[in-house]
């Protein structure tokens, strides 16, 4: 098949899991073509980031110029597509100008994209996350493109879904993706029964780098906690500080340090210097793929004390590493994470996340090592990218050739909670 992804932005650091499902889809003897609404952020490290940099077409490089005067064109040669097409881009806006005018800009990406795929041979088109990609998406079926799908992570689609319309994107797609069991029942919670069947569980994936690195046991006398994270309000981190702070208290040796970047850095670093934890806290800045695994190897735990989350991939990372984890019991983490291979604590608990450190720091090897082992080979059962993708690729062939992409009457409630999107400015951007 010759398919096409669809990203807000791609690539970008966190988005490796999208990079291994394409990937995999190549390596299953298929031509996929990427492309992304935004360009990628400065700054990426990774060489196989940069590598997709170079194949990716980014939509609103096009300019506004161009994307009016496509859709423009399309609208004489196809005007009753255009009018339903619009129709369904102000359907699945709800209430507001605001919202109204982010949707008109992805009518006009929605034309750019058919157009493109068109002229390309696109026989499906599949977008990550059930945000704005998921939105171009529809409208480029409606526009009279390929046969779509796409896949929801959470946690950002499940904080709004109504006003982000997520019951009749799911309608419109051929097929939808829920990266855990958790994300499946919250995407059929928000759509209609008789869509459930189209939603099916394809958990994201690790490449060989991970899958088949050797088993790295803890090194002796280690007492480093690791924590790879965007610097965000929903991973928990100023949470981990006090509990540094409670642990540095009760005479605690150990060094915590946390790779990543984001909108949280200088307050978390201003944090750091309040407690005087500077001397066993340490804001690592990002990391490539390569140095991630390095401090894997030198760490004696993993620690990620997300609010709210999907299922983070750098947890199958570091288990695939033999490293034992200490996560947060929500969404689909405890589909992966029990005592066999970390400790599973209750959310925004404090003591709990300070206890659960405790409990590493005082691990013995042997225990570390059988945590470390049942992780790894769960890993490699539930997370192979290429494995996984499989069912990508079946799916899509099932829906090569037919589907209808009209959107159904859907009027989100008038006192929806705005939408939580990963692209709020988009208008703005686009009229630039």
């Amino acid at each position: 098949m010759r398919v096409a992804y669809l990203c807000n932005v791609y690539p970008a650091v966190s988005h490796s899991f999208v990079r291994r499902e394409i990937e995999a889809v190549e390596a299953a003897g298929h031509e996929v073509h990427r492309f992304s609404v935004r360009p990628a952020q400065p700054g990426l490290k990774d060489e196989a980031d940069l590598r997709e940099l170079r194949v990716t077409q980014t939509v609103l490089g096009e300019g506004v110029g161009r994307l009016a005067v496509n859709a423009i064109g399309l609208c004489l040669s196809r005007p009753r597509k255009a009018l339903a097409s619009l129709s369904a881009a102000l359907r699945m806006s709800g209430p507001g100008f605001g919202p109204k005018a982010r949707h008109v800009a992805y009518w006009l990406e929605g034309a750019w994209l058919a157009r493109r795929m068109e002229r390309l041979g696109i026989e499906h088109l599949h977008a990550h996350f059930g945000t704005n990609p998921a939105a171009v998406a529809v409208l480029v079926g409606a526009w009279g493109g390929p046969p779509f799908s796409f896949t929801v992570h959470g946690p950002d689609e499940f904080d709004a879904p109504v006003s982000l319309a997520l019951g009749a994107k799911v309608k419109a797609a051929s097929f939808v993706v829920a990266i855990s069991s958790y994300c499946r029942s919250q995407l059929m919670r928000w759509s209609e029964q008789r869509d459930w069947h189209k939603i099916r569980v394809v958990r994201c994936g690790l490449d060989r780098a991970f899958l088949d690195a050797p088993p790295w046991p803890v090194p002796n006398g280690s007492t480093e906690i690791l924590c790879v994270a965007r610097l965000s309000a929903q991973k928990g981190l100023p949470l981990l500080l006090e509990a540094c702070d409670r642990l540095r208290a009760a005479g605690q040796q150990f060094t915590l340090t946390i790779i990543g970047d984001g909108e949280l850095r200088d307050s978390l670093q201003a944090e750091i210097e309040r407690r005087a934890l500077g001397d066993c806290v340490t804001l690592a800045g990002a990391a490539s793929s390569a140095e991630i695994r390095e401090a894997l190897v030198r760490a004696r735990a993993f620690v990620l004390p997300s609010f709210a989350e999907g299922l983070p991939v750098v947890l199958m990372e570091a288990l695939a590493m033999s490293r034992p984890v200490i996560a947060t019991a929500i969404a689909g983490i405890p589909e992966l994470v029990d005592a066999e291979c970390g400790w599973l604590i209750a959310p925004g608990s404090e003591n709990a996340l300070a206890d659960a450190i405790s409990a590493a720091l005082a691990a013995s090897p042997r225990e570390l090592a059988a945590k470390g082992a049942a992780g790894r080979e769960r890993v490699r059962a539930l997370h192979d990218a290429g494995s996984n993708a499989k069912s990508i690729v079946e799916a899509m062939m099932a829906a090569r050739g037919g589907g209808s992409f009209v959107l159904d009457d859907v009027e989100p409630a008038a006192d929806a909670v705005p939408a939580i999107s990963h692209d709020p400015d988009h208008l703005g951007e686009l009229a630039q």
